[in-house]
């Protein structure tokens, strides 16, 4: 539930603090933790102890044995990491005060919570969009200059006619809204999922059911359902207006978000809390692109932590909106 909040309150206080005043939402002492060149190492250090057991150092499969006991048979030590950590919770304990106290009006401790903002902001925020958004690149880059004329079409006609980047503008952007799920579908971020059973239940699949026990633990790779033939057309290509017009009805088997597409986060399920905010600044990232740039040309190297994107040219807008 606080984490809903965090993220809900979040996404509000952005878009009225900056649609007002033009300037950052956070005071300037923790905008120089955050967003100065400490900030992201002190984060980044500390993600990669947590996600390295998710990665692969690309050995043949004969020593996977090898890589599964040097990443993933122990946890790493804790010292590592704890000096940039308490820097990042000195600042948002001392920043973060309306979080904090709508935390304990909840209930909750208030350093507790504090743990909770940091790895919100900097896990579930920073650490997503952080892959995310060179995921996002990577399709628009592969499907080359026609779609990219198309969406700086659309993008500049619309901020053109709404006189600006409005949530109102985005809703009149199908074309861009289409690209983001497109995205989230042929490429979730997390494409793992794993829970244990709360109860005995029966998994049905197009050919076969399956019987958990409760307690047993269940494990998912989401790419089987979100590249399912039987569901979606050409499953295993990138089709940018999949989701235009009727296209929309197909939302529901966009599952990234750990949940459909057409679903909201609650607590009594494991969906993304932030769904609707990842989607929104994906939106907000492509329109941002293509009112600057007409066109990009750009190389990938697949990771185990995702693509890691290199930029060769941006060619910019040849028209003005």
């Amino acid at each position: 539930m606080f984490v809903s909040f965090i993220q809900n309150k979040t996404g509000a206080f952005l878009s009225e603090y900056t649609h007002k005043t033009g300037r950052s939402v956070y005071p300037q002492s923790l905008n120089r933790i955050l967003f100065c060149f400490q900030g992201p190492k002190l984060v980044d250090t500390w993600l990669l102890f947590q996600l390295a057991p998710l990665a692969t150092l690309g050995l043949p499969k004969i020593f996977n044995y090898v890589e599964d006991f040097v990443i993933r048979s122990f946890p790493f030590p804790a010292f590592l990491t704890k000096s940039g950590y308490n820097t990042l919770y000195d600042a948002f304990k001392t920043h973060a005060t309306t979080l904090l106290d709508e935390a304990e009006k909840l209930g909750l401790d208030r350093n507790e919570a504090c743990h909770n903002v940091v790895f919100t902001a900097g896990f579930n925020a920073y650490g997503g969009l952080k892959n995310q958004f060179p995921v996002l690149l990577k399709w628009v880059g592969l499907a080359g200059d026609k779609l990219h004329a198309d969406l700086a079409s659309e993008v500049r006609r619309v901020v053109s006619a709404e006189g600006g980047v409005t949530l109102n503008a985005l809703e009149k952007m199908p074309l861009v809204k289409s690209v983001v799920y497109e995205v989230l579908r042929i490429e979730p971020v997390v494409p793992y999922q794993y829970g244990r059973a709360r109860e005995d239940m029966v998994v049905r699949s197009h050919d076969a059911s399956f019987e958990v026990k409760k307690g047993e633990m269940l494990f998912g790779y989401q790419p089987f359902a979100t590249k399912d033939p039987r569901i979606f057309e050409d499953a295993e290509v990138f089709v940018a207006r999949r989701f235009v017009g009727e296209g929309e009805k197909m939302l529901k088997h966009v599952l990234w978000s750990n949940g459909k597409e057409t679903e909201e986060a609650s607590v009594s399920n494991k969906q993304c809390a932030g769904k609707n905010l990842v989607v929104l600044l994906c939106r907000l990232f492509l329109v941002d692109l293509f009112l600057r740039y007409d066109t990009f040309e750009f190389e990938f190297k697949q990771s185990g932590f995702g693509p890691s994107i290199t930029l060769k040219s941006l060619t910019k807008a040849s028209t003005l909106f």
